[in-house]
Parts: structure tokens; C-alpha cells; sequence
């Protein structure tokens, strides 16, 4: 089991707090981004009461039957609403073919009706559709869905300061941003299911935006890849995990890590075992441009990356794991992979 970087982020959110303490808790995110890309975040001020009731209301969907689920499909184009078991590969995010992974998951995220007046495209802010049959979820999942944007929040402004750019830097890049909570269950027939050969609960990946703030039930599935090799990760009940996405790693010309993570069928003991968790992605507004920031390129390190907007960013990545199109523009990610 790895054990990453335990950081504490309230000097962030209590207003009386020194800048000798934040600037400790922005060189304790500096180095974990450098080093593995994720981060246990505790004093994040979500109260237990809130991911209580955000779980019983998801774990209520997910034990809808299976064709209730089903009509809350939404077509691949966009990343909203149910996906059944097998339906995904998340491999295929990075140009490479996998047996489709075995987690289900319900999407919400931030609609173009949250920003009247910009004309954001309704495929990218797609307006959210809740389960009738659950009349919980929709305020119990929102209720979450604003904890964890504000969690994601600080923590950019915990970057902008890590990276000398100023706290409000990262403000101009997400003032609409595509922000999407992925509710997910590791669902399988039985304790004795026989998998494929290379079937993976969610299939490697790096995450697309900006950052990810993690909610996991504290039992073993998540792996990290660093130094060649698969990593078990096990959450923090009193924490959230944070990692680096796509967009970061682009900014800094990989300086600060994205790094290749996936959830292994979970087991304890050698038996299969029910795993849930939710992920929020804070993945930047869809138009703004992701460009190497000038003070991470030198003679010895050029820029890896062209210009992109997050928009043409998210749209590739997700065209792979959602709509099976292979992804003919993450070879730098992918071979971090190397043989595994």
C-alpha cells in the first residue's frame, strides 16, 4: 500500500490564518505535484452529514433495476446521466483498447443555464436529469456537488500560490467551468464473477482538467502507476483524495504530474467486495486555452505540448472512453505506461 502526502488545507479556507501558513501548506502540494501527482486533503471542511446523505442517495440510484437506470442513459457526445456496466473503457481515453471496464456510474455536472448570457455549448454544459424515483438524490447529490466545487477551488488558488503565479491566478480560466461529479459503483454479479484477462474496474487513465477531488469508500481498488508499477492507494475516511488532471500537467510541461491511476477489481481477502466513490472534475472553462506557462520552459525543457483549449482537450478524451474512438492525441500520456 502507498502511502501519499497527507496535507492539511484550512489555513486556505480560515481567513485569520497566516501567509507563513499557507505558503507551508503551498509547498506541501508543490512537492506532492511534482513528486506523485496526489494528495490525501484533510480540514476540507465538508461535513459528514452532507456525504452521508450524498451516499444513501446514490447508493438509492444504483440499486434502481437495471432498466430503470437505463433512462437516464444520454448518448456518448455527452458526459451526463447513466452508464451501465461495460459501457466504458477508460483505456481507450489514452489510444489504447482494453475489455470495457466494469463500473457503473451517474454524471452530473454544470449547465449552460448556470451562465446565462455566454451561449456555452449544451453538449459540454448539458442540462442534468434526475431520478424521479429517487427524490433524494437530486438535492442530496447537489448539496455535495457544491461542497466539493468549493473544495476544488481552494485548491486551485493552493496551486496558483505553489506555482508563484498568485492564489486568483487560475480564476481567468474557470469562471464557467465544466465542472462534472461522476458518482460510480464497482457493481459485479457475484464474489466468485470470473473476469477477463485484462478487465480492470475502471481502466488506466490520467484525469482530463484541472484537478479531481476524490471520495472513496476506504477499502483497496484504487492503484496509482509511478516508477514503472502499480500502486494500491487506500482513502482516508476523514479525507479526500486529490490528484492532478491533464490541463495542470500541460501548464506546468509536466513539471507537476497527472498521474496514471486505475481501480483494480476490488478485493479483500481475495474476494470481490462492493467499492463506491465519486469523483468531481474541475476541468477549466470550455474555451479557455491551455498553454505552457513561460516559467516552465528552458533550453533543457521545451514545451511538450501545442495550445489547446479545454474544450477540444475534453471532447478527444472523452470521445475514447465514453464513444470508443481511440484517442490519437495522448501518446505522451500512454507511454507512461510502458509494458503494463
Amino acid at each position: 500500500m502507498l502511502t501519499v502526502p497527507t496535507i492539511d488545507i484550512t489555513a486556505f479556507r480560515d481567513p485569520r490564518a497566516s501567509g507563513a501558513d499557507r505558503e507551508a501548506v503551498a509547498a506541501d502540494v508543490d512537492h506532492a505535484a511534482r513528486t506523485v501527482g496526489f494528495m490525501q486533503v484533510v480540514g476540507h471542511g465538508i461535513a459528514p452529514d452532507v456525504i452521508n446523505a450524498f451516499t444513501r442517495a446514490t447508493g438509492a440510484f444504483f440499486a434502481l433495476p437495471p432498466e430503470t437506470k437505463h433512462r437516464y442513459r444520454r448518448p456518448p457526445g455527452v458526459n451526463r446521466g447513466y452508464s451501465p456496466p461495460k459501457s466504458e473503457t477508460l483505456r481507450n481515453s489514452l489510444g489504447l483498447t482494453a475489455a470495457a471496464d466494469l463500473f457503473e456510474a451517474v454524471n452530473v455536472g454544470t449547465q449552460h443555464t448556470d451562465f446565462p448570457g455566454l451561449g456555452l455549448p449544451e453538449d459540454d454544459y448539458a442540462v442534468n436529469e434526475f431520478p424521479a424515483e429517487v427524490p433524494e438524490f437530486e438535492p442530496a447529490v447537489m448539496a455535495y456537488f457544491a461542497e466539493a466545487a468549493r473544495v476544488a477551488r481552494v485548491m486551485t488558488r493552493v496551486f496558483g500560490r505553489a506555482l508563484g503565479l498568485g492564489e486568483d491566478y487560475f480564476a481567468a480560466f474557470t469562471g464557467h467551468s465544466v465542472d462534472v461529479l461522476r458518482m460510480n459503483n464497482y457493481r459485479l454479479p457475484s464474489a466468485d464473477v470470473v473476469l477477463e484477462p485484462d478487465q480492470e474496474g475502471m481502466g488506466a487513465h490520467t484525469d482530463y482538467g484541472i484537478v479531481t477531488v476524490l471520495w472513496a469508500d476506504p477499502v483497496p481498488g484504487l492503484e496509482i502507476h509511478l516508477d514503472g508499477a502499480w500502486h494500491p492507494v487506500l482513502p482516508r475516511t476523514d479525507g479526500l483524495l486529490v490528484n492532478l488532471g491533464d490541463a495542470l500537467a500541460r501548464w506546468t510541461n509536466d513539471q507537476w504530474v497527472s498521474t496514471m491511476h486505475r481501480v483494480a477489481p476490488p478485493r479483500v481477502d481475495g474476494e470481490l467486495v462492493p467499492r463506491r466513490s465519486a469523483a468531481f472534475f474541475h476541468d477549466g472553462d470550455v474555451d479557455a486555452v491551455i498553454a505552457t506557462l513561460p516559467g516552465c520552459v528552458t533550453a533543457d525543457r521545451p514545451a511538450a505540448y501545442a495550445p489547446i483549449t479545454v474544450g477540444e482537450h475534453l471532447r478527444a478524451k472523452l470521445a475514447g472512453s465514453r464513444g470508443g474512438r481511440l484517442n490519437a492525441g495522448a501518446a505522451r500520456e500512454a507511454a507512461r505506461l510502458g509494458g503494463t
